[in-house]
């Protein structure tokens, strides 16, 4: 369990499949990450959020005060092969007041001084400009975009190094 100031994080169970439901079935959280899942496809995503081989974490993220679900956080390893990933999904009723910023920003301490990871990358496409906001204000910078899923791809870095 991770606690912000207003956050609970807790690692995905299986009673939190209504809730995982919440964002991978919304138009507007999954505008820029290929679109909704198929209801039937739920399933296998809260599968393969329960049985990672131990280097990946998935985290529901939680209002402390009444325990509303926000979204989900994630660390998994980046498609490369090469660095891990921070990844992050919110109901669009949470954007826009500060959840993300604090969300990433403990979930990028975990991965630094937890887990000693040396380095973490975050991928958006170039068209999410929110996105691209949020990773810069928590310290990442940009080191490339690329086409990738029909889209333009911004890449994302930041070195443990260089988080405050």
């Amino acid at each position: 369990m991770i606690i912000t100031n207003r956050c609970i994080l807790t690692a995905v169970q299986e009673s939190d499949y209504e809730d995982i439901k919440k964002v991978y079935l919304n138009e507007k959280v999954r505008q820029y990450l290929g679109g909704t899942v198929r209801e039937e496809s739920i399933d296998g995503v809260l599968d393969i959020m329960l049985n990672s081989d131990g280097n990946s974490w998935y985290f529901c993220v939680r209002y402390k005060q009444t325990n509303d679900f926000i979204g989900l956080v994630s660390l998994d390893p980046h498609h490369t092969g090469k660095d891990m990933e921070v990844s992050y999904q919110l109901i669009p009723k949470w954007w826009g007041a500060g959840y993300a910023t604090e969300v990433i920003t403990e979930i990028i301490g975990f991965a630094f001084t937890i887990l000693k990871l040396p380095r973490l990358v975050a991928e958006t496409q170039v068209a999410n400009i929110p996105s691209r906001k949020l990773l810069e204000k928590v310290g990442m910078r940009l080191i490339s975009t690329y086409d990738r899923f029909d889209a333009e791809q911004a890449l994302y870095y930041l070195k443990s190094c260089d988080f405050k």
